[in-house]
């Protein structure tokens, strides 16, 4: 599908083409990678939010883990020193 712009800024199209010019790419080829990217941002940045969450509860769930093998390793110790004694 094509798209037709007018009235760009012409500081505007020179910051576009030096963009381009830096990454490699022509203008058209730059743009429309842009353009992509912003159709799909949101989606992005939700998929980003329900990976943070998806980190938090690990983080936690590892902090619970954590605690249990603790109270673990002392009932151990605990059971050893009586057998020791």
């Amino acid at each position: 599908m094509d798209i037709f712009l007018r009235n760009i800024d012409p500081v505007a199209m020179q910051k576009v083409d030096a963009l381009a010019k830096e990454n490699g790419m022509s203008r058209q080829q730059f743009l429309k990678e842009q353009f992509e990217v912003l159709a799909f941002f949101d989606e992005q940045v939700e998929r980003e939010k329900r990976l943070e969450a998806i980190i938090e509860q690990n983080i936690e769930m590892m902090k619970q883990c954590a605690i249990s093998i603790e109270k673990m390793n002392d009932i151990i110790y605990e059971l050893m020193g009586d057998v020791e004694e």
